[in-house]
């Protein structure tokens, strides 16, 4: 059985990685410090947004897609992220600003070879 990183510990990295790579990041929503799992939200120009959020395979961290393959727009994100909200408490959401919509993670992205 493996470690896993604090939610805590991974969110403060995160945000301090986006911002030396020259985007905006912040945290919404402080959720459970050590069980918590993570919501992320990336805006992109023209209004839309992709929400990402972890699963594990092979015991990896890999991240999916939870808005689906393509940007929606960021009030259906939104909403996706209230209605995660409304039945796990101890989520931590943080958002993104970007303008080529980059995500900035580090680990696998569903449906990405390679990541950005």
């Amino acid at each position: 059985m493996s470690a896993r990183l604090k939610a805590e510990i991974w969110v403060a990295a995160y945000l301090r990685s986006v911002r030396a790579q020259g985007a905006f990041a912040y945290l919404v929503r402080r959720g459970a410090e050590e069980a918590g799992s993570i919501l992320l939200k990336v805006e992109a120009p023209g209004g839309t947004a992709t929400v990402y959020s972890p699963g594990y395979m092979n015991g990896v961290r890999t991240w999916l897609r939870s808005s689906g393959t393509e940007p929606v727009p960021a009030t259906e994100a939104d909403s996706y992220i209230q209605r995660r909200l409304a039945t796990d408490p101890d989520l931590w959401v943080v958002e993104v600003e970007d303008r080529a919509g980059r995500h900035f993670l580090t680990e696998p992205v569903e449906g990405e070879e390679t990541n950005p």
